[in-house]
């Protein structure tokens, strides 16, 4: 029985580590490729290790785009959304939870109802919309639309646990004569700060991994997000492979380094969304 048992995890242990090496190895290659001189990408046959590592590629795309002008446009749309979606959620969350007011049930059916119209749908209202209110490359005309998408979710994940919370803690604050805003910043906000770290952490990498409305709406290279400004090092240097990729891993580097120390409240954020939309 013991031997069996050894051979069921041997084989359970080396499925494991061939499909995470499945999964790790496009991210290593793409990596080493970036430190390559371009000769050596092009050149035929397979190379694990550059012969000559370079960082030339890296400061190319540094020297040779405004890459800069591209993560401080990815990082205050990035935060504004998540700024925005958080506090509106939080609050609307709160209302339909705990407050009685003409409505209610009609504001959380158009939310629940929400989740059945596919994002694509919206792209030609939203950018007609903006175009209309004179948005179109600026950095509100990327935000905007945005906040519909997200909104949704967080304000279940919201109202979900909002309704956990023992309907005493209010009533006692009602009692020493608390306000609506004092309850909700005094009593609930703090109740969730997990929560709202969690999806506080899951909106931002979201929205900074957007590509399709930035791209769509931001007409110029001052007013791109990294994702779409990643698309011109294409343009402008044509089948250059180590730069291209280069501008790639550029890109994904400071979500991949909040993903890395934020791990737990990102898997959480990912479960709890999962979890309403199921």
């Amino acid at each position: 029985m013991r031997i069996r048992l050894s051979l069921v995890d041997l084989l359970i242990t080396l499925v494991t580590l061939a499909v995470a090496a499945t999964w790790v190895f496009p991210l290593y290659w793409t990596v080493v490729t970036t430190l390559k001189p371009e000769y050596e990408v092009v050149a035929p046959g397979i190379r694990l290790v550059p012969e000559t590592p370079t960082l030339a590629s890296y400061i190319y795309v540094f020297v040779h785009t405004i890459i800069g002008q591209w993560y401080v446009n990815s990082l205050v749309t990035a935060s504004a959304v998540t700024f925005l979606v958080v506090t509106l959620s939080a609050g609307c969350a709160y209302a339909i939870s705990q407050l009685k007011f003409p409505g209610r049930r009609l504001l959380y059916g158009v939310i629940v109802a929400s989740f059945m119209v596919p994002a694509p749908a919206l792209i030609v209202p939203h950018f007609v919309l903006m175009n209309d209110f004179g948005l179109i490359n600026t950095w509100g005309g990327i935000i905007l639309p945005q906040l519909v998408l997200i909104l949704p979710i967080v304000v279940m994940v919201y109202k979900q646990f909002f309704d956990s919370i023992p309907r005493e803690f209010r009533e006692a604050a009602v009692v020493d004569g608390a306000n609506e805003f004092d309850i909700f910043i005094k009593i609930f906000v703090p109740m969730t700060w997990g929560v709202t770290a969690a999806l506080a952490i899951y909106t931002f990498i979201a929205t900074w991994n957007n590509f399709l409305w930035p791209f769509l709406v931001a007409t110029s290279d001052t007013t791109m997000t990294v994702p779409v400004g990643i698309v011109q090092v294409h343009d402008a240097f044509g089948v250059q492979y180590a730069r291209n990729l280069a501008g790639a891993v550029l890109a994904a580097l400071p979500v991949a380094a909040a993903y890395l120390i934020f791990q737990r409240r990102v898997t959480e954020a990912i479960m709890l969304s999962a979890g309403i939309k199921g």
